[in-house]
């Protein structure tokens, strides 16, 4: 029986919020965008329950993208079963859902080679349609308005604009500072968006609507990271031994931003931890030491937690078995409230949340596994997948659009 005390206390709350909602201004979007429903929460439209009429009916899939089999898997999360395996183009690095929800896209970016492409999967039948060629894919997002897909073209240092849906060019930024481009979000009203510099430990903050690239900033690295090992049997991982951290330079991966629009957190697999970056300024205001290679970033579906997926390696191509485990950030106090850990060691990479919130599913990038953690808990499980998976999405998801990525949706 619940209590007088919980409802009295979920009242309470609730008036808070909502008193937050009436005192908080309206966002002033760029002109095409949707509107911020909740300005406090921009993840309000996320939640559990908020499926879009456009994917109500399409499968409960999980698509993995397997880099080196160059394979897609697609597993029924009802049964944990892998039940359907195609081929796609050369090196598939993530699974990106369109802005209108209606393909997901894999982004094959032929890694040395110029032979990229991006294959369409049918949203609702989970079946693969003819790829279209596209320079160096290796990530892909959507301009908040939807009027562009911009393809991440991480070797050539440079965003290419296209037609969201035939992918015809449209046009392009250089960022010549940012070698290793790859992972973005944007801004609260759709202004700018940030991407991580991979191979120089740096960010590259990009405005939307004036085409260019508006300055650089590079990431303070911690005075100790944690020290790798390979993890025995039976035994876990957890936040313990740390060593002088050697690295020059940081290993900036996924970035998300905070549910009021004011923050970025950035991944950084050199400095095993979270920056935190003030984005009105584009400075760094702070710094969360999350775990091993830290690398993946997922809010949770109430939008008061950050998920963070450690890669248990500060190498770009780790060994099975590292410490690899997710970290749980609270949104509120930044601060870690929990570290779940793999159980024989792992590499969590990339994925996405369940619908309903329930589970988290990622990849297991060294150990040809997929991983799904309950968020209650933190208990995992695993199922086998194709050579080494990388950009895993869930589908469907909550949300009116869709950003890009392994489904940054609003």
């Amino acid at each position: 029986m619940v209590s007088i005390r919980h409802w009295l206390a979920l009242g309470v709350a609730t008036l808070v919020h909502q008193t937050a909602l009436l005192a908080a201004p309206a966002v002033a979007t760029i002109p095409g965008m949707p509107p911020v429903i909740d300005p406090t929460n921009l993840y309000s439209e996320t939640q559990a329950g908020k499926l879009s009429p456009v994917v109500a009916n399409d499968l409960a899939r999980v698509y993995v993208p397997n880099i080196r089999s160059d394979d897609v898997y697609v597993i029924d999360p009802a049964t944990q079963k892998v039940v359907d395996r195609f081929k796609v183009g050369r090196s598939p690095q993530h699974i990106v859902p369109s802005y209108d929800l209606r393909t997901l896209w894999v982004t094959n970016n032929a890694e040395g080679r110029t032979d990229g492409s991006l294959t369409p999967i049918d949203a609702a039948t989970g079946k693969p349609g003819a790829p279209i060629q596209v320079d160096d894919p290796y990530n892909m997002y959507f301009t908040p308005d939807g009027k562009s897909a911009i393809v991440v073209a991480e070797a050539h240092k440079r965003l290419d604009f296209r037609d969201p849906h035939t992918m015809a060019l449209q046009y392009s930024i250089q960022a010549p500072g940012c070698p290793g481009i790859n992972h973005a979000d944007f801004s609260i009203d759709g202004r700018y968006a940030i991407f991580t510099c991979e191979f120089s430990g740096a960010l590259a903050k990009v405005d939307i609507e004036q085409h260019k690239v508006l300055g650089y900033l590079t990431l303070k690295m911690p005075a100790t990271r944690f020290r790798e090992i390979r993890v025995a049997p039976g035994k876990v991982w957890e936040p313990g031994d740390t060593e002088i951290c050697t690295a020059k330079t940081g290993m900036p991966q996924d970035i998300r931003i905070s549910p009021d629009g004011r923050r970025f957190f950035v991944a950084d697999m050199h400095a095993d931890g979270v920056h935190v970056i003030d984005g009105a300024s584009f400075t760094e205001v702070g710094y969360i030491q999350t775990g091993i290679g830290t690398h993946g970033l997922y809010p949770s579906r109430d939008g008061k937690s950050l998920y963070v997926a450690n890669r248990g390696s500060h190498r770009i191509h780790g060994g099975h078995s590292g410490g690899g485990g997710v970290a749980v950030i609270d949104f509120a106090t930044e601060k870690v409230t929990a570290f779940w850990p793999i159980p024989g060691g792992g590499s969590p990479d990339m994925g996405n949340v369940s619908a309903d919130g329930r589970w988290l599913w990622l990849s297991g990038r060294f150990d040809d596994v997929v991983y799904r953690f309950d968020t209650r808990s933190g208990a995992v499980t695993q199922v086998k997948v194709g050579a080494e998976p990388h950009g895993l999405t869930v589908w469907p998801q909550p949300g009116r659009y869709s950003l890009g990525h392994t489904g940054n949706l609003r």
